[in-house]
Parts: C-alpha cells; structure tokens; sequence
C-alpha cells in the first residue's frame, strides 16, 4: 500500500460520505462519553435504546450520581456488563465533579484516567467531541485497516500509530467514522461484500468476493 493509493480511498470514502459521525446518539459530550462508555463489547443500537431512556431522566453527571448505580442499571440492564458499567457511570461522574466541574476535559490523559474508559473511548470522544484528529482502533477499524493494506499492525496500538502517520492529514479528523462504518456495512467479518465495495481495486485483500 502506497502514498497514492491511500490518498484515492479515502478521497474516495469522503466522496462517498462528505460528513460521517457517530451512530450514537448523543446531545453532548458528556452523553457521547457516556454512550462510548456503554457501548464496549455492545451494539451502537443496543445503547441508543438505553440511552434514549436513560437521557431525559439524567444526561449531567449530577443526575447520574442522584439516580445511583441501582437506577443506572435499570436503564441499561439490556446491555452486555451492565452491572460493571453502571458502577464505571458512577465511578466517572463522580470524578467529573470532584475534579473537573462536571465537564468533560478535553484531554487525553484526563479521559483515559475514568473508570471504564480506555484510550479507544479516549479517542472517540476527543474526536467527535471536541474535533481532535485522533483515530479509535475498534474491531471494525483493525479489521479494515489490516485486510485492505491501509494499516496493517499486529495490535490496536500498532494499528492507531500506522493511520495517525499514514492517513493524509486532511482526511484524519474523519477516518475514524469512514473506516469504521466501511467494516460495520461493508468490509464485513465473515464475508466482506467486496462487489459492492467502492475501493475494492484499491484493496490488498487476496481473498475478494463476489468481483
């Protein structure tokens, strides 16, 4: 994979997709850092229906801590580990307001330090948030990234740093929304739907299917 050919995909991706986001649903940054937090090892669907019920009743890390992690987990007991990720709620939002002023910083250090957020959810937020350039490896990412040749690295870590030097730098601020969305619809795990793929002759994959 070269220089020209990473600048086509993603000329092509932006032209496809001129303004990618997050398919959470979320109004702030505190709900997106809420909703990436519930979202480890869930559906992006699965968290927009708790959170579309959890919200309006708390969306301040206040009104979190007022509901507690009992009432917390009536809202998202429809999520995978919601038993550890209503004490992480809890657990951050009293963080929030101890040393943050219940706002959420926009500092990778400060968000990594959160009880339940590592450095995907870190970026994530950063990113959508507060338009940082930073690029979240999910499964999604690493699979695309390694199968087309954008980014191949043996780790998330691996593969973050491969994109962050790779990427050209007026596609960075998105990439993450592009890639990801390109593996959850596209690029798929078991059988990537390569006919239907608008950078399949751009792609390494040996593999292809359905050209």
């Amino acid at each position: 994979m070269n220089k020209i050919k990473r600048l086509e995909i993603f000329t092509r991706l932006r032209d496809d997709n001129p303004h990618p986001t997050t398919e959470l649903n979320y109004t702030t940054p505190f709900e997106l850092l809420i909703a990436v937090l519930l979202s480890a090892q869930a559906t992006d669907v699965s968290v927009n229906k708790a959170t579309a019920r959890l919200f309006p009743v708390a969306n301040t890390p206040q009104a979190m801590l007022d509901l507690g992690v009992d009432g917390i987990r009536e809202y998202i007991k429809t999520i995978g580990l919601f038993n550890s990720k209503a004490e992480n709620v809890i657990k951050t939002c009293r963080i929030l307001l101890e040393n943050y002023q219940g706002e959420v910083p926009p500092v990778r250090e400060a968000l990594e330090s959160l009880p339940g957020v590592g450095r995907k959810t870190a970026n994530v937020v950063l990113n959508t948030a507060f338009g940082q350039p930073t690029i979240a490896v999910d499964t999604h990412i690493f699979r695309v990234s390694n199968r087309t040749g954008i980014a191949p690295g043996k780790d998330v870590v691996e593969v973050e740093d491969k994109l962050m030097r790779h990427v050209p730098r007026e596609f960075r601020l998105d990439a993450h929304h592009w890639l990801i969305l390109h593996g959850r619809y596209v690029c798929v795990a078991r059988k990537p739907r390569c006919g239907a793929c608008i950078i399949a002759d751009l792609c390494e994959f040996k593999e292809k299917t359905e050209i």
